[in-house]
């Protein structure tokens, strides 16, 4: 079981790393038509969450593995924000949400459950 976790980890950190640098690509490959516009941003998205994904399941720790990627979605929803490709009402507070769950993760594993549970 541990050697097809660590395969599956592996897969789905390529696929998602493949999504962060060439979106439309990885479309084109998998569902056979180009990405444009939002569908390149959901797909990096998308791309963030299964590095985080493959990160918590093989490759690391649950606690790592959030931990990336909701900095990661914080900076990248920070970054449409400010050069205007993002205009959502709720992005900032999305990225102010992102922050905060960063923040507390990262104090360490044991605090930051201890927080939680709370």
């Amino acid at each position: 079981m541990k050697a097809a976790l660590a395969l599956a980890s592996i897969g789905e950190a390529a696929t998602g790393l493949g999504l962060l640098v060439a979106p439309s690509l990885v479309g084109q490959l998998l569902l056979g038509s180009e990405l444009h516009g939002l569908a390149v941003v959901v797909a990096r998205v998308s791309g963030l969450a299964l590095i985080g994904l493959a990160l918590a399941c093989g490759l690391s720790s649950p606690w790592i593995g959030m931990l990336f990627y909701v900095a990661a979605a914080a900076l990248y929803l920070g970054y449409l924000g400010l050069v205007g490709e993002a205009t959502g009402v709720l992005l900032w507070p999305a990225v102010l949400l992102h922050v905060v769950l960063a923040a507390l993760l990262a104090r360490s594993p044991t605090q930051a459950s201890a927080s939680i549970n709370k």
